[in-house]
């Protein structure tokens, strides 16, 4: 191969890499004129480098300021590998939330490793000092950009974002501003977990399997619900707003979140939340039970259960089953959200290390599907 891809080709086991500066080289080798050459590369080294060059910027859950149930939810997300919706007027510090999910989700293991570096090499974005993606992917696409940035494509047939987020995080910040072509392009990948780019000369199919973080105000002006500031939307704009974000897309998130206002008294607090850290330990004993429950499959979190599973992982017994119907019938929610709300309270049972899902996990999953509301103004 060329010598500039024996980084990347070196840290996969049991093959034997031959590099060449051109084609000129192999016919000398072949010919027997010159010896094959090997990689001088110390894996080991490269790997412990390209994770300290990895490392991002040094943020930590402990910098948020109160918004309990905004934490809660960003840890039911990272256990489960589910979608989150935050929903709050400008300040209330729904970015600085999703920007700490990478902070807490469990470490990639060495073959989603591999994957999610394939990807990054396929669309020309991995670094030659950097051969492996050490870190869990956190891709922020700008709300200008158009569905072939998003979902992948072009004339050579690309990966998009979703793609390139593969078992890492897309952050959508201003989720109405994207383009609604971009958003309902979504709904393939976040179902199914994988993209299919057709193009005339081929088609091809790009796994993309990832946790979506969405934030959005509630009106254009913002301030629709704000305790303190006037809305000064009509209740036509803020409908019309909403439903720039089609019922189908937020059929498919299984967290929704309304974030507050911080109270001035939390935002000057300076004592400490808790760490990024503690919290990631709950989520990783939380991902080994399910790695337990889902050995010999293709499943890794609870987010990826299908229906099947779930009438197998996810049983109720008669007080919660009451509950769920009649949350189904005061919510109107679909089967698609009935299918969700299952899978969320499955991960709160596994992070309170509960082998069967009780009442208190499911009425919390209940509360995340609240705003659906919205959606049927």
């Amino acid at each position: 191969m060329p010598q500039e891809n024996a980084k990347e080709a070196s840290v996969v086991e049991g093959i034997d890499i031959w590099i060449a500066e051109d084609l000129l080289e192999i016919f000398q080798v072949l010919k027997g004129d010159l010896k094959a050459r090997h990689p001088d590369v110390d894996t080991e080294e490269m790997l412990s480098e390209a994770f300290e060059k990895g490392l991002s910027e040094k943020i930590d859950m402990a910098d948020i300021k109160g918004q309990k149930q905004a934490r809660r939810a960003l840890e039911i997300a990272a256990a489960g590998a589910h979608h989150l919706l935050f929903l709050g007027s400008p300040g209330a510090g729904k970015t600085m939330l999703a920007r700490r999910l990478s902070t807490i989700i469990p470490p990639l293991s060495f073959e989603e490793r591999l994957e999610s570096s394939m990807i990054a090499s396929v669309a020309g974005v991995l670094k030659n000092d950097l051969p492996l993606i050490t870190h869990r992917p956190f891709r922020s696409p700008h709300h200008s950009c158009s569905q072939v940035s998003m979902i992948g494509g072009g004339p050579n047939a690309r990966p998009g974002e979703v793609s390139l987020a593969h078992h890492g995080v897309l952050f959508l910040d201003e989720l109405p501003e994207f383009k609604r072509s971009a958003l309902e392009a979504l709904r393939q990948p976040l179902e199914d977990g994988e993209v299919v780019v057709a193009r005339a000369q081929l088609t091809l199919k790009y796994p993309s399997r990832f946790s979506l973080i969405a934030a959005m105000n509630p009106c254009p002006c913002g301030y629709y619900g704000h305790p303190k500031q006037q809305c000064l939307c009509h209740s036509t704009a803020v409908r019309h707003y909403l439903q720039k974000v089609s019922g189908p897309l937020m059929d498919r998130i299984d967290l929704q979140v309304l974030v507050e206002p911080v109270d001035p008294n939390q935002l000057r607090d300076q004592s400490l939340g808790e760490n990024s850290g503690e919290i990631r330990k709950r989520v990783i004993r939380a991902r080994n039970l399910q790695k337990e429950r889902f050995q010999n499959t293709t499943i890794f979190a609870n987010a990826q259960m299908q229906a099947s599973d779930l009438r197998t992982y996810c049983q109720l017994d008669q007080s919660a089953e009451n509950m769920l119907r009649h949350a189904i019938e005061q919510l109107n929610l679909s089967a698609r959200a009935h299918d969700r709300l299952l899978k969320v309270s499955r991960t709160i049972a596994d992070l309170a290390e509960q082998k069967n899902i009780q009442v208190n996990h499911l009425a919390e999953a209940i509360q995340y599907r609240q705003l659906d509301r919205l959606w049927q103004m």
